[in-house]
């Protein structure tokens, strides 16, 4: 699964400028043999380690038609076909997290810019020109890339507050409450509230239902980032989970986690898409005619130049449908669950946190030294990869089940790579019992849809 060089990289790409041609079957074999497996195969089905980017050959194909057509699509007179489908597929993502008819949004190359536009955007509407004043709320556990969208979007590292979660890991809404009451005391002025719907250290989701209520009461601009979890939305289970979502004013969602697409597949989604274009836009002589009827990409985020991302959503999305993802996410959220049910029996392992999505996060009762062995033998076999974190001051480890071509037999493999790295440290015994999840009995991979 992973690779550890002698070197850092290949000497071949130390040389200078290229003043001769080349061979074009020698470069291939280079960047195919030399340079691509000193990576870590996100596409193996033994990638639990990290919320991966599942890599949909549908994707490649429709970036191939992409790049070859070159086509300009930061302004809707430019190419006003391939314009209409991204905003086409934002509208979808919008109706399915249950955002009004009128809502809208951008897709983005991830989360980290998604992000970045939503804090500029509820600034931009909540605060006056001198925002210096202005206080954003986000969980402990909240992604990094918003602590580097406050900092983007202007802000001090001081005015992001870090709220305790509780032992479920979701915000403490108490003490949220104790912070906002305390900041309008000091006379600053509290704007934004970002709720998590699946956190990447242990995939807790947020009381969204409780956070909406207190940025209503508190006239706060309610910012989900849901870009692991929201495209659980279409699954029973998920749908209750993150109940409240559709109240947010904007919401960050990764196709290319949930969806199972490339990574450089994000998207922002705004409540009122008056206020993502006025935080947004900007115009010059220069630019091409920009019909005030359509809406220009480059008026809703950042970039101006930049590859078209709808094809490589609506290709896949219109020859499976909707459908077919949904039950996909459903056998992650099953796998999930069987493997902390069996993580549970295991002598000498503690369950740090239950699967509220499809990341299991566990640790072997002892040091941390012993959990970065155990870890590391874990790994050793190269069939899974499995990572670590640091939660409540402790080293834990994570197993996320989210690629499409992750099913039972590897999950059983991994199960069975964690016991036997467990026996070899405690000597606990090294089997697997399939009885404890019945679905699975008599079949070696679940009955979703097959790829």
């Amino acid at each position: 699964m992973t690779v550890v060089p002698k070197e850092p990289h290949p000497k071949a790409l130390d040389e200078d400028v290229p003043r001769t041609p080349s061979n074009f079957n020698d470069l291939l074999r280079f960047v195919l043999d030399d340079v691509i497996p000193l990576s870590l195969n996100t596409l193996s089905p033994g990638h639990l380690g990290y919320i991966p980017g599942g890599g949909l050959i549908h994707t490649a194909i429709a970036d191939l038609i992409i790049a070859s057509m070159n086509r300009h699509v930061g302004v809707w007179s430019v190419s006003p076909g391939l314009v209409e489908m991204e905003h086409v597929v934002v509208r979808w993502f919008a109706k399915l997290i249950g955002l009004p008819a009128h809502a809208g949004g951008v897709l983005t190359s991830g989360g980290s810019l998604a992000n970045f536009s939503a804090v500029l955007t509820a600034r931009t509407a909540r605060l006056p020109e001198d925002f210096l004043s202005g206080t954003i709320y986000v969980s402990e556990q909240a992604h990094h890339s918003l602590d580097k969208a406050a900092r983007m979007a202007g802000f001090p590292a001081k005015n992001v507050r870090r709220v305790p979660t509780g032992a479920d890991f979701r915000i403490d809404l108490d003490a949220l409450r104790a912070l906002i009451a305390a900041d309008r005391r000091a006379g600053l002025s509290p704007f934004l509230l970002v709720g998590t719907a699946g956190t990447t250290n242990s995939g807790a989701v947020d009381d969204l239902a409780g956070l909406a209520a207190l940025a209503s009461e508190e006239q706060l601009w309610l910012h989900v980032d849901a870009a692991y979890g929201g495209c659980f939305v279409l699954t029973a289970r998920g749908r209750a989970l993150l109940t409240g979502i559709e109240n947010a004013d904007s919401v960050t969602i990764d196709p290319h986690k949930g969806l199972f697409l490339s990574y450089g597949t994000g998207c922002l989604l705004v409540r009122d898409l008056e206020l993502l274009r006025r935080a947004h836009d900007a115009h010059d002589d220069y630019m091409p005619g920009r019909a005030e009827a359509h809406l220009n990409p480059c008026d809703l985020s950042p970039e101006l130049s930049r590859n078209q991302r709808g094809l490589r959503v609506w290709l896949p999305l219109k020859m499976h449908g909707i459908g077919a993802f949904g039950s996909a996410l459903d056998e992650k959220l099953d796998l999930a669950r069987f493997a902390a049910d069996e993580l549970m029996g295991m002598r000498g392992i503690e369950l740090v946190a239950k699967p509220q999505l499809s990341t299991v996060v566990f640790r072997l009762v002892g040091s941390d030294a012993q959990n970065h062995l155990l870890l590391e033998r874990i790994n050793a076999e190269r069939r899974v990869q499995l990572t670590g974190t640091i939660i409540g001051g402790r080293f834990v480890i994570r197993l996320c089940v989210l690629s499409f071509r992750t099913h039972l037999d590897r999950v059983l493999e991994c199960l069975q790579s964690i016991r036997a790295a467990v026996a070899s440290l405690t000597e606990a015994p090294a089997d697997v019992d399939l009885r404890a999840f019945p679905r699975f009995l008599g079949t070696e991979k679940s009955q979703a849809v097959q790829w």
